[in-house]
């Protein structure tokens, strides 16, 4: 689609995407950056867009996925670290005891694995726990969906093979 079109066509969808943004994140300043957000990417990808194709609903799947993506990046991150007003003897027991040169070396370790991974698949690895998708991996890499999914399956074999030592329970 030609850029100047293309930017004509989208900006007169501003509005009703502030206004679907705003119903999303029930915050003005967070709704205007989702919509600056949805633009971006409708930039980036503007030559998949198809012609002849509703590009109001095209702009508010990506609005929509965007939120999505985000929401659920937060909630993993929440999950993850939990927050709590009081710190007890209990909760403190672990970081107590535990000894951090162990971290240390368990980390050097963890690098020294993944320097032996073949070099794409390394790469595929360490930008999916990044939290990128396997779309955008493959995207990024010009490669197809089945092989970035392949090379990481790969890359998470090979690191708990060569990891075994500290499998505790640990999902990789």
């Amino acid at each position: 689609m030609e850029s100047l079109n293309f930017n004509c066509d989208i900006y007169q969808y501003k509005q009703p995407l502030l206004d679907r943004a705003f119903a999303y994140t029930r915050d003005e300043d967070d709704a205007a950056d989702l919509v600056q957000d949805t633009f971006m990417k409708a930039f980036r990808f503007s030559a998949k867009f198809e012609l002849g194709s509703n590009v109001r609903a095209w702009l508010f799947t990506i609005l929509k996925n965007t939120f999505l993506n985000h929401y659920h990046k937060v909630k993993r991150k929440n999950e993850m670290v939990t927050q709590g007003d009081e710190l007890t003897s209990v909760q403190l027991f672990q970081s107590a005891t535990s000894n951090s040169g162990t971290n240390k070396f368990m980390m050097e370790d963890i690098q020294k694995a993944l320097s032996c991974l073949p070099e794409d698949c390394r790469y595929c690895f360490t930008r999916y726990f990044e939290g990128y998708k396997y779309h955008e991996i493959a995207d990024e890499m010009n490669i197809p969906l089945g092989t970035v999914k392949t090379k990481i399956h790969v890359s998470r074999h090979l690191l708990k093979k060569m990891l075994k030592n500290y499998n505790v329970g640990v999902n990789i």
